[in-house]
């Protein structure tokens, strides 16, 4: 895909100085740009670039003022970042506007799907599924019986939907996801050995959710598994059986989530954080990356270490963590005089 600077220039609502019609097909960094490529320099720290660049087109904020010529051509904007942003997302849009049915695919005689879809090869749409308008299916994707599928979804390949699955509108879910597995739940028996409980609940994704690579969602055991609207999971998190996630929370990467424990709104989780099951997490949350929560938490805390406690009091703590061993030698030496002169 080629745009000119003039085109650019009117999806941004910017204006051109320069070459309106050089014509750009790639992306890159200002330090790295080549022939045909579109940056931006919304940095101070990369000013020095924008004057050996070979970048075709540059965008730049409508105030910012050249010491000195410049090769490439410049697009002023109000806001140089966001500006950039909004071309990344229009670019992606574009070049993510499949639509049509690939084949070999199979569809149940009883499924539907809607307008200006995409379904690519090898995908597999099980009974009584319902797909609405203009989402996106990519090849090798798995959709189980009775999955409800709202519009502008986007599915990329490899993801397995388990049956009974429901799914809100304008969400994305990552390759190699796995949404409604059974959850972890078994019985022990006298002899040590163990039963599987049955789970029969759902997952229920509402819209506008993001769910990384590789993340895995259970199915309730009974009831549902519960994604809030504007969830932002990463890539590799387990979600366990009856787990809430409340609205507009993200969460980072190989983060765990035992069974039935309620995360509130706009909480901010961070990598590798574990929470044990049957606790409450408050809306407005910070877990600092590799916590460990074994308690329900109040709405605002924030929190670091494991187990974790209040970050203030832990970043205080800390330092004396790391004098630990010349405490530790201190007290020996007051142990050993003490001794000495008794």
């Amino acid at each position: 895909m080629e745009f000119t600077a003039n085109q650019i220039a009117g999806i941004l609502e910017g204006t051109v100085e320069g070459d309106g019609e050089v014509t750009v097909s790639s992306l890159a960094k200002i330090e790295e740009g080549s022939k045909g490529s579109l940056t931006f320099l919304a940095n101070p720290k990369y000013t020095s670039f924008i004057y050996t660049t070979q970048a075709s087109i540059t965008i730049v904020g409508k105030d910012f003022k050249l010491d000195q010529p410049v090769d490439t051509t410049l697009i002023r904007v109000s806001d140089a970042y966001m500006a950039f942003s909004r071309l990344l997302a229009y670019y992606n849009e574009v070049k993510m506007n499949k639509v049509g049915i690939e084949a070999p695919i199979f569809v149940a005689e009883n499924s539907s799907y809607g307008s200006d879809c995409y379904i690519g090869a090898f995908a597999y749409i099980g009974e009584k599924v319902t797909i609405g308008n203009h989402v996106k299916i990519y090849p090798n994707v798995y959709i189980g019986d009775n999955v409800v599928i709202g519009d502008h979804v986007v599915i990329f390949s490899g993801t397995k939907i388990y049956s009974e699955t429901q799914i809100g509108a304008h969400t994305v879910i990552h390759s190699g996801a796995v949404i409604g597995a059974d959850g972890f739940g078994f019985v022990p028996n006298d002899d040590g050995s163990y039963d599987k409980v049955p789970q029969i609940g759902n997952v229920v994704i509402e819209s506008n959710v993001d769910i990384g690579a590789g993340t895995t969602i259970d199915r309730a055991t009974l009831g549902s598994t519960i994604i809030r609207q504007g969830v932002k999971l990463d890539n590799q998190i387990q979600i366990a059986h009856n787990v809430e996630i409340g609205k507009n929370t993200v969460i980072a990467a190989q983060t765990g989530i035992a069974g039935s424990t309620k995360i509130g709104e706009y909480c901010m989780i961070g990598g590798q954080v574990g929470i044990v099951g049957h606790v409450t997490i408050g809306d407005y949350v910070k877990i600092q990356a590799q916590s460990g929560i074994g308690r329900s938490v109040k709405d605002h805390e924030v929190l670091q270490g494991t187990p974790a406690f209040t970050y203030g009091d832990y970043s205080k703590s800390y330092v004396h963590f790391k004098n630990l061993p010349k405490l530790v030698n201190r007290l020996n030496q007051m142990e050993k005089r003490i001794t000495d002169e008794s």
